[in-house]
């Protein structure tokens, strides 16, 4: 029992002490295990410890291993003391207890794995190890494109090449890009080993479009600029077309009265060169050459056309056809005329109408003038009784009623009205009548009596 009591106690004891070293165990960490430096800028490689102790208990040691080379010491620090290696006394700065180390100025023999060190003293020898790669790196200049041929090229007959180049930069790698995109691998692609040639053959329609070059190092990256061959090709997708008419599949109908034209395309590099045929019955003609083409269907005497576009590629030395049917519909034969006449009889009757428009304007423009005129006359020329009297001498009717209707009226000056003249006495008796003449007034009416008016209304005996 005594035994298995002394055995538990010796087990646990182990297991403390364990633990207890554990608890001081030195651990190194580095934010990343390889840093990226620039040729001729400083560098620091950055270097944390989770130990708590005096600047004076603590010994940092620096090496740099290259390859081929046995590991050189660099600098090392003990009980706050900095001791470089004199050869590198002014390369490297080291500030404990920080067990980071900077580095002045970059030079490519500065590349290699950098060791870190630290020890810890005391009844037991605490020690860490960390191991950084540093990297001397120029950036990248601006990345030249060249190409081979720099002619143009004919679709599935010509093959071209793409190398690009950079004046400045190390460790560059080359990334290819069409239209601003990384290009997709194909069966007609070849890549150099290192990515800086490209080949396309042979090259297609597909292959058209702006090529560039990325040149990236872990510093830097540039793109050249875009780089467009040009490549022969087609004629593809050729298309007959109006501007008049119903198509239906490959069947044209348009009216007798109209003049339509067809137009011809095809996706084509250079564009293509057309030519119209009609076919009847076992005959063939060329009508005419050019993209376009006109058919004056009042012209033609048949009803139903077969007609055939044929392009041709002057540089691929290929052609495609088409054929198309025009069908001719029967219309008014007015509108035949209207396609011969010089003159459009709607822009006849446009005009004629607006002529009216403005005649009808006009009179009602009129009618309302003569109208306040007699409204204004009625409201303020107040004539005498002693007038209408007179005038009623003048008609001869007593009755108003018989009279019915818009008179004229002639005012005359009242006799025994004294008679005003000048004070001059130059003035003759002939000035005296000329004054008399001007007072009188002369209204033009229109005479109208209503017969409806005239019928209710009984002579008087």
């Amino acid at each position: 029992m005594e035994l298995f009591s002394a055995t538990y106690y010796f087990i646990k004891c182990n297991i403390y002490l364990l633990l207890l070293d554990l608890c001081f165990a030195l651990t190194l960490r580095t934010p990343s295990t390889t840093i990226h430096g620039i040729k001729g800028k400083p560098l620091i490689l950055p270097v944390h410890y989770n130990f708590n102790t005096s600047a004076s208990g603590i010994q940092i040691i620096w090496l740099l291993e290259r390859s081929n080379f046995l590991p050189r010491y660099l600098v090392n620090s003990m009980n706050q003391t900095v001791v470089p290696d004199l050869e590198f006394q002014h390369k490297f700065s080291l500030n404990p207890p920080n067990a980071s180390l900077l580095i002045h100025s970059l030079n490519f023999t500065d590349e290699g794995n950098y060791i870190v060190k630290v020890n810890i003293p005391g009844s037991k020898t605490i020690s860490a190890t960390q191991k950084i790669e540093v990297t001397v790196n120029v950036p990248v200049s601006k990345p030249i494109i060249q190409s081979q041929p720099t002619h143009e090229l004919v679709e599935y007959v010509g093959n071209i090449t793409f190398k690009c180049s950079v004046v400045n930069g190390t460790r560059v790698t080359y990334h290819w890009l069409k239209n601003g995109k990384p290009l997709r691998s194909s069966p007609s692609y070849t890549f150099s080993k290192n990515n800086d040639t490209f080949n396309i053959a042979p090259v297609k329609k597909d292959d058209v479009g702006n090529y560039s070059c990325l040149a990236r190092n872990p510093i830097s990256e540039l793109e050249s600029d875009p780089i467009t061959p040009t490549i022969y090709y087609g004629p593809y997708g050729l298309t007959v077309s109006s501007d008049k008419g119903l198509k239906v599949g490959e069947v044209f109908t348009v009216n007798i009265g109209e003049s339509v034209q067809f137009d011809c395309s095809a996706d084509s590099n250079p564009p293509v060169t057309s030519e119209w045929i009609q076919r009847t019955d076992n005959s063939t003609e060329i009508i005419n050459k050019g993209p376009y083409f006109k058919v004056l269907s009042y012209k033609v005497g048949q009803k139903t056309l077969d007609y055939m576009c044929r392009a041709y590629n002057n540089i691929t030395r290929k052609l495609d056809e088409m054929q198309f049917t025009v069908i001719i519909t029967s219309i008014d034969h007015q509108k035949l005329l209207q396609n011969e006449s010089s003159v459009s009889p709607l822009a006849a009757i446009t005009g004629v109408s607006l002529f009216l428009i403005l005649c009808i304007c006009l009179l009602f423009v009129w009618k309302r003038y003569r109208l306040h005129r007699a409204i204004h006359w009625k409201l303020h020329d107040r004539r005498p009784s002693t007038e209408y009297r007179r005038t009623q001498i003048f008609s001869g009717h007593e009755d108003a009623l018989n009279d019915f209707g818009i008179y004229e009226f002639v005012a005359f000056p009242d006799p025994s009205a004294p008679l005003r003249v000048p004070s001059s006495k130059s003035a003759s008796v002939s000035t005296a009548s000329q004054a008399r003449d001007t007072n009188c007034t002369v209204y033009e009416v229109i005479r109208h009596v209503p017969e409806q008016a005239h019928e209710d209304v009984q002579p008087q005996e």
